[in-house]
């Protein structure tokens, strides 16, 4: 029998198993009925939150190799709350091995050590007076803040003022849109931003690269979760905020913020399976699917009507839901349609926005991103962004000139369906990494013309061999000249230096692709060098580059 945790963790917003913040712990659970390991867990932890007087809810979720379980808990004592659960768990495994927890009384005591010295009954009576005022509230270890963008006050966590002191009425919030999905995530914040920067505002951005505000970036790195959230939307100069929300993120903390305007979710696809008790897509989709408790309660859900995952998950929400597809005959396109609810679809080379009394066409070779209309995972993307910037009432005219300038330069979507051109060759630039998103790519590409045709691509170590095979077979119908395979050594992830190179040279070989037409690099920059070496007009080259985007894409500038 095996009852190993594996993470105890702070949420501190709604979540996959509840609306509200708590503590997490996830265990590794084997050799046992997992409904009996939670129903020993549930009564040891009820029993406890009696005992502490705490009148808190408990929550369980059951997965492939182990259970989740989870109790809501005040944001002022989330640490100790985790020691709870902790400390429930470790009651449940004992019993469960026949044996006693010795040192309970000891535990228990320490417990309400930690609850006394973290309470902090000021911030609860702001959080509360900012839920009865209307009035939007971030709260991390350090820091407290009322309002957003220019409005924003902000205190130190130990020095937090009396509610009651406060001008409520001076604190407002900004219009803020949630993105998710498996891919389009960075490329849709960043067009959404454009349009809001058309229609003349300073637009904020939090994304896996960086988080900027207007055209200033604050820090580079990954951004995509609840802290790239804090410090955006506190920003002064921040007027309306596009957040990327990432199934980690989610996952780890919860939604950073709630009572947003819109959200979109742009596609469910497999994905970093096998992580915080995520194995399937339909799980991942449960997880993405989270973003429609962060909307407020007139907020409006954008969703995919291609995905039937998405399809799937719509009757559970209780929002207002746009619906975009590549295909007007799509029946909840048509449903929509008909009853006059908002819509986007693709139809006639043209995207269409409908709602009551609201209609627009844009033609897709105004769409820069859609690169002619041959692009149409970026015709997607751009529908499902159209269904937020409509929901967040931005202009029609400033739709069409954000739609027109996103993608002209490299740097307007760095490493997301760059078309560089080097040497007479067309070059495309992707950092797809799923087979969902490779396909997209080599879809486009299938529709370009081209005398010869090289490909450049690594792989990170964590994928299984069949998922790897899984995106070489994508790569395989465009039928390369060339292979070029760039060894990742910053993501080995378990696997042995030169194995996933070798793993790949087998099953081209299988495929009977010519050894000589098979090339290993010693990263995606070297690799990148090798496929440009000899490029000529007539040339198709596809680079995915996973890592060295920016050394890549200089390569560019200097031709």
């Amino acid at each position: 029998m095996r009852l190993q945790m594996e993470e105890v963790r702070r949420i501190t917003g709604p979540n996959l198993l509840s609306d509200s913040p708590g503590a997490w712990l996830d265990a590794w659970v084997s050799g046992v009925d997992k409904q009996k390991v939670c129903r020993y867990w549930s009564a040891n932890m009820e029993a406890l939150l009696e005992k502490l007087g705490w009148t808190e809810k408990t929550y369980t979720r059951i997965y492939a190799d182990g259970i989740s379980v989870a109790i809501s808990a005040p944001f002022d004592i989330l640490y100790a709350a985790c020691d709870a659960v902790e400390l429930a768990w470790l009651q449940t495994a004992a019993e469960l091995h026949g044996e006693s927890l010795d040192d309970f009384d000891a535990l228990y005591g320490a417990l309400q050590k930690a609850i006394q010295e973290e309470q902090n009954p000021v911030l609860l009576n702001l959080i509360a007076k900012s839920e009865q005022q209307g009035v939007a509230f971030l709260t991390d270890d350090d820091e407290f803040s009322l309002g957003m963008g220019t409005t924003t006050a902000v205190w130190p966590v130990a020095e937090l003022p009396e509610a009651d002191s406060l001008s409520w009425g001076s604190f407002k919030s900004i219009p803020v849109g949630l993105i998710t999905g498996t891919n389009g995530k960075s490329t849709c914040v960043r067009l959404a931003a454009a349009i809001a920067a058309a229609a003349g505002l300073s637009a904020g951005v939090t994304s896996t690269d960086f988080i900027r505000v207007g055209e200033k970036i604050l820090d580079t790195g990954d951004y995509s979760g609840p802290g790239g959230a804090r410090m955006l939307l506190r920003h002064p100069e921040t007027e309306m905020a596009f957040l990327e929300v990432a199934r980690g993120g989610i996952l780890r903390r919860g939604l950073p913020v709630t009572q947003c305007q819109a959200a979109l979710i742009t596609n469910i696809a497999a994905d970093h399976l096998g992580q915080y008790g995520i194995n399937t897509v339909s799980e991942l989709a449960e997880a993405k699917f989270v973003v429609d408790k962060g909307l407020a309660e007139d907020g409006i859900l954008i969703l995919n009507a291609d995905d039937p995952e998405l399809v799937r998950l719509a009757p559970t929400s209780t929002h207002h839901v746009c619906w975009f597809s590549l295909n007007k005959a799509n029946s909840r396109v048509q449903a929509h349609l008909l009853q006059g609810l908002p819509v986007c679809f693709y139809h006639d080379d043209q995207l269409h926005y409908k709602a009551q009394g609201i209609e627009f066409q844009l033609p897709v070779d105004q769409v820069t991103i859609s690169v002619g209309g041959t692009a149409k995972y970026n015709i997607a993307n751009a529908l499902g962004v159209l269904g937020l910037v409509m929901a967040l009432k931005l202009p029609l005219e400033a739709v069409q000139q954000g739609m027109q300038r996103f993608g002209k330069h490299l740097d307007d979507n760095p490493g997301r369906g760059n078309i560089c051109r080097y040497r007479g060759a067309q070059v495309i630039v992707d950092f797809a990494h799923n087979q969902h998103g490779m396909r997209g790519i080599v879809d486009m590409a299938l529709q370009l013309s081209a005398s010869r045709k090289k490909v450049m691509f690594g792989l990170a170590g964590d994928r299984s061999d069949s998922d790897m095979r899984a995106l070489v077979d994508e790569l395989l119908r465009l039928s390369p000249d060339q292979f070029i395979i760039a060894e990742l050594k910053q993501y080995l992830r378990g696997r042995k230096p030169g194995e996933v190179p070798r793993l790949v040279q087998d099953y081209l070989w299988q495929h009977t692709v010519d050894p000589d037409n098979i090339n290993v690099a010693e990263n995606s920059l070297s690799g990148a060098k090798l496929a440009l070496s000899d490029a000529k007009a007539g040339d198709l080259i596809l680079l995915f580059v996973f890592t060295h985007r920016d050394q890549i894409l200089a390569l560019f500038n200097e031709e």
